[in-house]
């Protein structure tokens, strides 16, 4: 079975591709935001201990699987089992328009309705990863993808990874 990691900023696609490969493949998927963050409002990073539980509950119970995200911090726990590492590394402008027109969402959000009032937060949150220094960043996904021994591809565009 077939083990993927993808990560980029957000709105690069990574959701798409994750659901692509593991329909195509018959790959269990697991989106690091539903074990990344404490069920409260606002938002709060579930202490990375915890988030570590629950990938290893979901290594366990899957053979193969796509796990993707943008935590380098939580990706580097998986990166060593994985067979391949996709790099989404779109430009910050094509992430805003995907992000513009990215479907609802139903297992972060209640409605179509109240995911797109998170959008303009989004939009200034993908702007920012070039600046960004945490490991949510374009420097800590580029150090993720130059560090992965195994097979790694990168894409750079929406049009490049549609054609693969």
């Amino acid at each position: 079975m077939s083990k993927f990691v993808i990560f980029g900023n957000s709105g690069s696609g990574k959701s798409t591709l994750a659901k692509e490969l593991a329909l195509s493949n018959h790959l269990a998927h697991l989106d690091l935001d539903t074990v990344a963050w404490k069920p409260i409002m606002p938002p709060e990073r579930l202490p990375i201990l915890e988030s570590s539980k629950l990938i290893n509950e979901f290594l366990v119970a899957n053979s193969g699987w796509v796990i993707e995200g943008c935590y380098s911090d939580l990706l580097a726990l998986v990166t060593q089992q994985a067979d391949e590492v996709i790099f989404l590394n779109l430009p910050v402008s094509a992430c805003i328009e995907n992000a513009k027109n990215r479907p609802w969402e139903p297992h972060k959000y209640e409605s179509k309705e109240a995911q797109d009032k998170n959008l303009e937060m989004l939009i200034n949150w993908i702007s920012q990863y070039t600046v960004r220094t945490d490991s949510f960043s374009k420097a800590a996904h580029e150090k993720l993808f130059t560090d992965f021994q195994g097979k790694k591809t990168m894409y750079v565009s929406n049009d490049q990874r549609r054609e693969k």
